[in-house]
């Protein structure tokens, strides 16, 4: 496959002016184009320009709303609620960065019910801009059905991500997402645009059989991690992201959705934690250094999203190898 070698400054610019070219306007073109070159920097390549003939198909087909600004509104004490009106995550995760954080430092914790918001990307971003502002936090969406349940054979589950961050005093945070699929789906996609063979156990073909080729995979459905545990959380955060906030569960988003190629429309759950109000007698992110110093003591262990934060300190300085069939596609695309 050929490729072309591009800056994140070029990724950047890439993604901006074809985001400005299908109707966006620019708070949302900035958003999405930061989070597509995030996703490139750290070698995410699933949420990177993948995503971008998606956004565009949406923006088309009118599902999604380019020009849309979020807004939001307290429920309870310690319970935002932000309203996108059907515009993307990036911006509205942008718009409840700091009230999020501001309610949580006031009360120790607080969440963040996200509706009517398109979410494209991976959760580690909303995570991790949480953490460096020293709080601990959550986040949850759904998708459309995707992924069998435990001893079904058909989609039912969306993918169903899950994050997890812990700051860290002079350090880059903690940060863990991961889906509650065995893999997440757009990385089958590109299994299956480049011709790579899954590893087993990833998914099933339409009659319910294993199988390794992602295009049976992507006919047939996905399988969860660790089998029923895995199931039981996907079922955990379609409650949490769905009638929790009175949004859609991943079946209610597929018959909702045009099947344009682009971003269903649901609900995010974000909760944030101030760790210094919760009862520690000294310092809760010196305990926690203390537990990961004890982890990392055993040879061959990490800490979760260190390969990212190595693979952001290369990208920064050699850029991302990127399809070339894709860069013509976005170019099409702009003009």
């Amino acid at each position: 496959m050929s490729e072309i070698n591009l800056s994140l400054d070029k990724v950047y610019q890439l993604a901006y002016d074809c985001m400005i070219a299908n109707g966006c306007d620019h708070d949302n073109a900035t958003a999405l184009a930061e989070t597509m070159t995030a996703a490139e920097r750290d070698c995410c390549h699933a949420h990177g320009l993948f995503r971008l003939p998606g956004y565009a198909a949406s923006l088309k087909s009118g599902k999604v709303k380019g020009d849309v600004k979020p807004t939001i509104k307290q429920l309870a004490p310690t319970v935002l609620q932000l309203d996108a009106h059907n515009g993307y995550a990036p911006l509205a995760l942008k718009t409840a960065k700091q009230p999020l954080a501001d309610c949580a430092r006031q009360n120790g914790i607080a969440a963040m019910a996200l509706i009517r918001v398109h979410h494209f990307a991976a959760l580690w971003m909303e995570i991790e801009a949480l953490a460096e502002m020293g709080l601990a936090a959550f986040a949850f969406t759904a998708y459309k059905p995707a992924v069998a349940p435990a001893g079904g054979s058909k989609p039912f589950f969306g993918t169903n991500p899950m994050a997890f961050g812990w700051p860290r005093k002079d350090k880059s945070p903690m940060v863990f997402d991961q889906a509650s699929a065995a893999m997440a789906r757009g990385e089958v996609m590109i299994a299956a645009r480049e011709g790579h063979q899954l590893p087993e156990g990833v998914g099933i073909t339409k009659d319910g059989k294993p199988t390794t080729d992602p295009n049976e995979v992507l006919e047939g459905a996905m399988l969860t991690f660790g089998g029923y545990k895995g199931a039981s959380i996907a079922l955990m955060i379609e409650l949490l992201v769905g009638p929790l906030l009175g949004e859609a569960a991943s079946f209610e988003a597929a018959t909702r959705d045009n099947n344009d190629g682009g971003p269903p429309q649901g609900g995010e759950l974000l909760i944030a934690i101030d760790p210094t109000k919760f009862g520690h007698p000294d310092d809760p992110f010196a305990h926690a250094e203390q537990l990961f110093a004890e982890l990392l003591d055993q040879p061959g262990t990490r800490l979760p999203g260190e390969r990212r934060h190595q693979n952001r300190e290369k990208t920064e300085i050699e850029g991302i190898n990127v399809p070339k069939s894709l860069i013509d596609k976005i170019s099409e695309l702009s003009a």
